[in-house]
């Protein structure tokens, strides 16, 4: 994939260094030269631009990437001004940061692809991981769907995934198990890794770290919690 971010704060800096990691080509662009300095060495390409005006917009490949990220942060003007002139210019695929529901709406209006608000998924997640437990991790795939990855609690020690009948009692399906085991790395130092079982081909008993990775509403996850 190919794209261009526009705005280089923290969380813009974060998507070209986790982007260019996973072997993407990203270009990036912010009006401040320490920040396009801090990432040039992370991305295909960085330019010291002022994006709120059209010319200096146009001088990045705009038609020839997958999508652009507009990730201009507290600055509502100026953000809602660079999504405007992208639309003005031809970019097929955006995607924005809004800072609140306001700038939300406002973004709405441009119909684009897709609007961010890191800072929402922040604070619900931070609610979720507080209310269910430090040891539960959540990816949401929609508004009532989620897959669920927890360490066991006591109540399944030495039990399989299957006597758990988490599908029958919670609805909730069983993807993984995940089982930490000892490995050395090649200058002979121990440590922890998980190692990731088929659940439907594990009737081994489950042990004290044992993982469960499993999928379905978040309603039927939170009774599970409830009963343990």
């Amino acid at each position: 994939m190919k794209c261009i971010i526009i705005g280089l704060g923290t969380y813009g800096r974060v998507l070209v260094d986790e982007l260019s990691a996973l072997g993407h080509e990203v270009i990036a662009a912010d009006n401040d030269a320490n920040r396009v300095e801090r990432v040039k060495e992370m991305c295909d390409a960085a330019f010291q631009i002022e994006a709120t005006e059209e010319l200096s917009l146009s001088v990045l490949p705009l038609k020839k990437v997958d999508v652009v990220i507009v990730a201009i942060g507290q600055n509502l003007g100026a953000s809602v001004r660079v999504v405007a002139l992208l639309k003005k210019l031809g970019v097929q695929h955006i995607y924005a940061r809004a800072m609140d529901y306001v700038h939300k709406n406002i973004l709405q209006a441009f119909d684009i692809d897709k609007i961010l608000i890191p800072e929402e998924r922040a604070a619900r997640s931070l609610v979720r991981e507080m209310e269910l437990g430090a040891k539960i991790q959540l990816f949401r795939v929609d508004d009532k769907y989620c897959v669920f990855k927890f360490q066991i609690p006591k109540q399944f020690i030495g039990m399989s995934p299957n006597d758990l009948h988490l599908n029958e009692e919670f609805n909730l399906k069983i993807i993984a198990i995940k089982k930490p085991k000892k490995v050395q790395n090649f200058i002979g130092i121990e440590y922890n890794e998980s190692e990731v079982v088929n659940a439907t081909e594990d009737t081994e008993p489950l042990v004290t770290n044992d993982e469960i990775v499993c999928y379905g509403k978040e309603s039927d996850f939170r009774k599970l919690c409830k009963l343990l």
